[in-house]
């Protein structure tokens, strides 16, 4: 009886499992397309305010009804400096890329974070293994073809929005864990938060107006990113954390450029060429090496990676 229990929870846990994977993976991937989508009826500062403060307000209200503890005062001025690392150099460039290249392109320049991650790591005093130089290396090769000959070569604004980006999120994911932050529900809140503000600052600044009305799809397109990308997405993310090795919980970084790919390819009309995919595929290769030889040093406990690893979500 006890054996039946037990194969029972196992197969409940790895179903719970997959389907958070699934979630991760599909969910973040398709963000990059319902962005897209979004800024049919957005500006990309005003969508971004819209989908930080939904999600954020939502998010706090549940946590707070569930007993958990709000911010502290200090803690909410080291999420407003955070978030201007996590939120508006991180979602709010990828909005402004998106406006003059694809998707799918973005998803894959996106991708190269990890690397940059670890450059700040090093400087921090934290020295690559031999395995990751290696994974660092061809990373940045990718990161450097994908630059020299594709869509964003022809797009200054969209090189420079992802180039930001990813240094942005990275440097914001190295800063953080020597912060005092709220528990990583809490502070993901607390962070669209903050950030939903600086966002509206930038739209104020660059002058961002409304042409009409929003279309049906493209609010649509921002309840999505709002549900499925900051709320759900975030929580399996978390839940993972908790449950399985940091390296299959952050597997979502070479898994979602290639889901996103296919997003644009199949429900965006976008068209990529061999040499858009062939830098994806040097990209992920260092990624993976990356995530892998981290794994291998990393301690068989997942709860202190789960306060490090907080500040990754997706676009």
């Amino acid at each position: 009886m006890n054996s039946v229990v037990a194969t029972t929870h196992r197969s409940t846990s790895a179903l719970a499992v997959a389907f958070a994977l699934a979630s991760v993976y599909v969910l973040w991937g398709s963000t990059y397309l319902a962005i897209r989508f979004a800024l049919e009826g957005y500006p990309p500062f005003l969508l971004g305010a819209i989908r930080m403060a939904i999600a954020g307000a939502i998010m706090f209200a549940v946590l707070r009804w569930r007993g958990a503890k709000p911010p502290t005062r200090r803690q909410w001025r080291t999420l407003a400096v955070l978030s201007i690392w996590m939120v508006l150099l991180s979602n709010g460039l990828v909005n402004l890329a998106e406006t003059e290249v694809g998707s799918g392109l973005a998803a894959i320049a996106v991708a190269s974070m990890p690397l940059f991650a670890g450059v700040f790591a090093m400087l921090r005093g934290r020295h690559p293994s031999k395995i990751e130089w290696v994974g660092l290396i061809i990373g940045f090769l990718g990161v450097l073809w994908l630059n020299a000959g594709s869509e964003l070569s022809s797009s200054l604004l969209g090189l420079v929005c992802l180039v930001i980006a990813p240094i942005a999120w990275a440097w914001g994911s190295i800063w953080s864990r020597d912060q005092d932050l709220p528990e990583p529900f809490m502070s993901a809140a607390g962070q669209m938060l903050v950030g939903s503000v600086w966002m509206l600052v930038a739209a104020l600044v660059t002058g961002e107006r409304f042409a009409g009305v929003p279309s049906v799809s493209a609010t649509a397109a921002m309840l999505y990113l709002v549900v499925a990308g900051s709320i759900f997405g975030f929580t399996a993310y978390i839940w993972l954390l908790h449950h399985v090795r940091p390296a299959l919980a952050t597997s979502y970084a070479y898994v979602n450029p290639p889901i996103a790919v296919f997003f644009g390819f199949m429900l965006g009309g976008e068209v990529f060429t061999t040499h858009d995919l062939g830098a994806m595929a040097v990209i992920l290769v260092g990624v993976a090496i990356i995530t892998l030889a981290k794994a291998r040093s990393a301690p068989s406990t997942t709860a202190p990676v789960a306060r490090e690893s907080a500040n990754e979500p997706a676009a």
